[in-house]
């Protein structure tokens, strides 16, 4: 028995009656906050380079997908011979430069064969055909928000170099300020989301992906601050009793630091 199959069986057991009890009352809606979980784990390992991390946060992805398809399993629906058979037989369809006759000489002409046959899909199916069908609507907004630009890009609708989407984000950020000066805060939200939109732009023609470049950011302000919090404690104080004046020189202090 090879170690996936392994796995199978694992989950088969214990959802088997006389299993695990928390195991048996799962569902596809109880699991989906797991599944969102396990994948910013993922995420987090891949970003520290940790292979041991990587590998286990790996198997805890692999273990939702066996789970929910083990719940399907047991009501006839699908298995996951049929999930790894569906996934097979998409890559092999949607990549005719390998498995068939098609040529594709450089990275954008495949996904301009990919996007090509994905609408050919959604039209033998019945479904609406759009450029910016199919983008989860659960997706961080940042990812969201580059996902749909680079469907419209890929049709030609886009800006024709950086600077001009850079002048935009320009634009924006006046626009920004005039709302929220003149006190009207739904405008305002809306020149916010603009100017957010517009930078995920300029990321993108930047090949930065907005995404990771905010979360590196994030990370960058913990250590900072967490530098502020050691010293702090050193002079038996904490943020909560220092004032903005401490904290603030501390804070030019960890720049240099770290």
């Amino acid at each position: 028995m090879s170690k996936f199959e392994q796995l199978v069986e694992i989950m088969s057991r214990l959802r088997a009656p006389g299993g695990c009890p928390w195991d048996r009352e799962q569902t596809h809606e109880s699991l989906k906050s797991y599944l969102i979980e396990e994948a910013y784990e993922l995420l987090e390992a891949i970003d520290e380079q940790n292979d041991r991390d990587i590998r286990d946060e790996l198997g805890d992805v692999l273990l939702q997908v066996v789970f929910h398809a083990q719940l399907a399993a047991e009501e006839n629906r699908f298995d996951i011979e049929d999930v790894a058979g569906a996934i097979s037989e998409k890559l092999i369809r949607r990549h005719p430069h390998i498995f068939g006759d098609t040529r594709a000489e450089d990275a954008n002409r495949v996904l301009q064969n990919w996007e090509a046959i994905k609408s050919q899909e959604n039209k033998d199916k019945g479904d609406r055909d759009s450029v910016l069908g199919g983008i989860p609507r659960a997706l961080p907004a940042l990812q969201r928000a580059r996902r749909t630009q680079e469907r419209a890009s890929r049709v030609g609708f886009d800006w024709e170099e950086a600077g001009e989407v850079a002048k935009k984000v320009k634009e924006e950020v006046d626009e920004f300020l005039e709302a929220h000066s003149s006190g009207d805060r739904p405008h305002a939200e809306e020149e916010l989301g603009d100017i957010l939109f517009a930078l995920v732009n300029l990321s993108r023609f930047m090949k930065i992906c907005p995404e990771e470049a905010l979360r590196k950011t994030i990370a960058k302000f913990e250590k900072r601050f967490h530098y502020i919090e050691e010293e702090l404690e050193k002079q038996d104080k904490s943020p909560r009793t220092a004032s903005l004046e401490e904290m603030d020189q501390l804070w030019e202090k960890a720049k240099d630091i770290r």
